[in-house]
């Protein structure tokens, strides 16, 4: 499902993410760490890939068009659990 964020929003979720949390997405994804990184507006294609992640110029950053939200799933299910 493809959804659409600001690029300010998502940055914002990285974060807040708990340590360790790029690298449990990616290990439970089985994907190399920059892969993740990517993911969340890093640009590290030496090691990791990219994962759907479109930029168009707007306020804020940008908008984000993300092909996959699975990375952006469990990103935000990792805030919610350390929030509890």
């Amino acid at each position: 499902m493809t959804k659409v964020i600001t690029f300010s929003e998502l940055r914002k979720i990285k974060d807040n993410l708990p340590d360790g949390s790029i690298h449990q997405i990616a290990e439970t994804l089985q994907v190399p760490i920059e892969t993740v990184w990517n993911y969340f507006g890093g640009y590290s294609y030496e090691k990791g890939e990219s994962c759907g992640v479109h930029l168009e110029p707007g306020p804020e950053g940008g908008y984000v068009s993300l092909d996959d939200t699975t990375i952006l799933d469990m990103a935000l299910e990792l805030m919610e659990a350390n929030e509890a």
